[in-house]
């Protein structure tokens, strides 16, 4: 039986690794990967490589076996997830795994923005599959944002279009220190559950241009505009239309709400607070 992480070279999925190897042995991690080169430093850990491609169903045959606890990261091609996902799930149900956790969206069924309708359906073909699962429902990291800084530093604005919606966010490393919880600890504590996480604190893109002002000692302000405009402004920096248009309706979404709920379902499974935005924030200024 193994631990097995698909998507290990991603953001997500190399915090994972890390914070799996401060849980247990890496000769019980197994890492699923595309490429295996850009998994070298992993194999030197002593982790598992399973060579294997969301898009290509036949490459899944062999990536997990009986009793595993697998944990599914989510793809990164909109629009082609629900494929490559139900590929995974049917190769889990093969293997006959003991756990199949996935990392969906804050709010499951529940969500109603444009991005969360991937995550749905993924959640769905789980249960239809009838496998052991676990659904980690995960909210916004605060690197969604942190991660845009340089064009936030050139014009002294947070531009967006969700109002005084609130935004719980964590830090990647928060959601992957739940996700290693949640594979290491007793499966019966965790099977055929869902967990809503989400950061201990939500604040609005006004408070998020404030605090990147205190650190930087520049003036930052949040430019609130409406949708339309926030589409035009973020297509014309290149942003594809599609995915502009994603972004937009998550602002609209952050102005109803959708992604302020705070459970503590990820404070209690990392066992400490989560990631404060200050600290991200600081540490993403001083990477720049």
């Amino acid at each position: 039986m193994s631990i097995v992480v698909t998507g290990a070279t991603g953001q997500l999925g190399r915090l994972v690794i890390d914070a799996l190897l401060t849980r247990v042995p890496a000769e019980s991690v197994a890492a699923v990967v595309r490429d295996k080169e850009k998994a070298a430093d992993l194999a030197e850990r002593g982790v598992e490589l399973r060579i294997a491609d969301y898009s290509a169903p036949r490459t899944l045959a062999g990536a997990f076996g009986p009793g595993d606890r697998v944990l599914l990261i989510s793809g990164s091609e909109v629009g082609q997830r629900v494929a490559q996902h139900a590929a995974v799930i049917d190769a889990a149900k093969a293997a006959g795994v003991a756990q199949l956790a996935y990392t969906g969206v804050l709010g499951g069924p529940e969500a109603d923005f444009d991005l969360a309708a991937e995550h749905k359906a993924t959640e769905q073909l789980i249960l239809d599959a009838g496998l052991p699962h676990t659904f980690l429902r995960n909210g916004w990291y605060t690197e969604n944002y942190t991660g845009n800084l340089a064009p936030v530093l050139a014009h002294g604005a947070v531009v967006g279009s969700a109002g005084e919606g609130r935004i719980a966010s964590a830090s990647r490393a928060d959601y992957a220190a739940a996700a290693a919880a949640v594979l290491t600890g007793p499966a019966e504590e965790h099977l055929n559950k869902a967990y809503e996480l989400s950061g201990d604190v939500a604040w609005s893109l006004a408070e998020y241009a404030a605090e990147v002002a205190r650190q930087t000692g520049r003036e930052i302000a949040y430019n609130d505009v409406p949708a339309g405009t926030h589409l035009a402004i973020l297509t014309g920096a290149g942003v594809p239309q599609p995915f502009a248009e994603i972004l937009v309706d998550v602002d609209r979404a952050v102005a109803l709400g959708a992604l302020a709920r705070r459970t503590g379902d990820l404070s209690r499974l990392i066992g400490r607070p989560t990631t404060p935005i200050a600290e991200t924030i600081g540490g993403a200024l001083a990477r720049a």
